[in-house]
């Protein structure tokens, strides 16, 4: 393949992706079909790049993980205290994650929980040394070790996640309200934790 035709794949590769993230979030439903059309390409150009639905869900996931990756480590950089640096985390995370909620819940049905859960590795492992950060540093207090512990906060996005979802709770609450959550989880006092929280809404 020529450079020329390389860049075009990509492209169209990266076109239907976009396209596909549009489509799905509309119509959770969307069908490759739509999705070609939507992008303007041929259905076979889509499979070409994607051999099922469930795969192109899978990619489009694979780069959601990335993204909350990314705004994870963005959000703690530089940051030394445990309870803040969840606190900025849960918040930076929030921000992404409420564009790719439906996307979640979409991929529960089709990558798998299992699926998804393994995608999200390096950053409960990330997690993980934070919350074993705070626990040493008597800043946490739970009876969980800090991996059980990052597997609450994580379930606890999923579930945060699903009360939008549902309507259950405004998305412009959402993102505090599971960042003091997440801090109360960790065994922060309520107060403490809205207070921490507030000063990191400040700071972002």
């Amino acid at each position: 393949m020529t450079t020329g035709n390389t860049s075009r794949a990509d492209t169209n590769r990266r076109r239907i992706l976009d396209v596909a993230l549009a489509e799905l979030l509309r119509d959770p439903d969307a069908s490759m079909d739509q999705i070609a059309r939507a992008a303007g390409v041929v259905r076979r150009t889509v499979y070409g790049h994607f051999p099922s639905r469930e795969a192109l869900i899978g990619t489009l996931v694979d780069e959601a993980v990335q993204v909350l990756t990314d705004a994870d480590a963005s959000a703690r950089a530089g940051v030394t205290d445990p309870a803040q640096a969840v606190a900025r985390a849960v918040l930076g995370i929030w921000e992404i994650a409420d564009r790719y909620r439906l996307l979640v819940a979409l991929a529960q049905r089709t990558v798998t929980v299992q699926g998804i859960r393994d995608r999200l590795a390096p950053l409960r492992e990330e997690k993980t040394r934070v919350l074993q950060r705070g626990l040493d540093d008597e800043v946490f207090s739970s009876p969980l070790p800090a991996a059980a512990l990052a597997f609450v906060h994580e379930q606890l996005l999923f579930a945060v996640m699903e009360s939008v979802n549902e309507g259950l709770l405004p998305p412009e609450d959402a993102g505090h309200a599971a960042a003091v959550t997440a801090l109360t989880a960790a065994g922060v006092p309520a107060d403490r934790a809205e207070e921490l929280v507030v000063r990191a809404s400040r700071e972002a």
